[in-house]
């Protein structure tokens, strides 16, 4: 029991020493220059459109002085099913 514990235990260390590696390696790895953006290109710069989002409408108007919305109309209720009436 006990070496099967102590076993699991390293085994189970791996994917985070792997995890921790991979995360100091995309740290310390610098930026390739070929990627990088060109000044003048579209995408840097004041000169970029901004997409903004519309405003939502407003709602609607109920005169001047606030009025209660309009009453939702009635319910229609179904009458329930007959029953078939068996022949004589």
């Amino acid at each position: 029991m006990e070496w099967g514990f102590i076993w699991l235990m390293l085994i189970l260390k791996i994917p985070i020493i792997g995890m921790l590696y991979i995360i100091w390696w995309a740290i310390k790895d610098p930026p390739d220059p070929a990627q990088e953006q060109q000044p003048g290109e579209p995408g840097d710069g004041p000169d970029r459109r901004r997409l903004t989002r519309s405003p939502t409408p407003p709602g609607p108007r109920r005169g001047p002085h606030g009025e209660p919305p309009v009453p939702s109309p009635p319910r229609v209720r179904q009458a329930p099913a007959r029953t078939p009436v068996a022949p004589d």
